[in-house]
């Protein structure tokens, strides 16, 4: 697992004083999104920001093109998702369109995209890192986390 030698800037100690921020979150693997949210969710809470936008959608493949239609309306958005290996290639191509997708969306609109997609090969490997009871992670908080800070830090910029 990692974890290790992860920030710890407390997300109360920023100041997020009129934030805007999307959670974006794909249907798949319920179990684990319950958790991705949910962790999404404490962050958002502990930084202080009660009036996030919610959007689900089918897969994630489909985070990228709505994070593309959302990144312009908000300081930051978080990106959840889970895929889990099978058998055939398709783990490997949706991996990285999402991954790359997700990436040029920040990049492009310059909007932090906090990435919050488990790729793993097992569903365990997934509900250890959804922030669930005996996870031994929350992927979810992390995303919104780095969404935030990022958002936090930018903002101040003048460039």
């Amino acid at each position: 697992m990692s974890g290790h030698g992860a920030p710890t800037t407390r997300l109360s100690e920023l100041n997020t004083e009129g934030l805007s921020v999307a959670v974006i979150a794909s249907s798949w693997h319920d179990t684990i999104m319950d958790g991705l949210l949910a962790g999404a969710a404490r962050a958002l809470g502990d930084a202080g920001i009660e009036d996030a936008v919610t959007l689900r959608v089918p897969g994630s493949f489909e985070l990228p093109v709505a994070a593309a239609r959302l990144a312009p309306q908000f300081d930051a958005v978080v990106a959840l998702g889970v895929v889990i290996r099978g058998g055939t290639p398709h783990f490997d191509y949706v991996c990285q369109a999402a991954t790359e997708g997700l990436t040029e969306v920040s990049v492009s609109t310059r909007t932090p995209v906090g990435f919050g997609v488990l790729t793993c090969d097992t569903e365990q490997q997934g509900l250890d890192r959804a922030g669930l009871p005996g996870s031994q992670e929350d992927k979810g908080y992390e995303a919104a986390a780095a969404a935030i800070q990022t958002a936090a830090t930018l903002r101040d910029l003048k460039a």
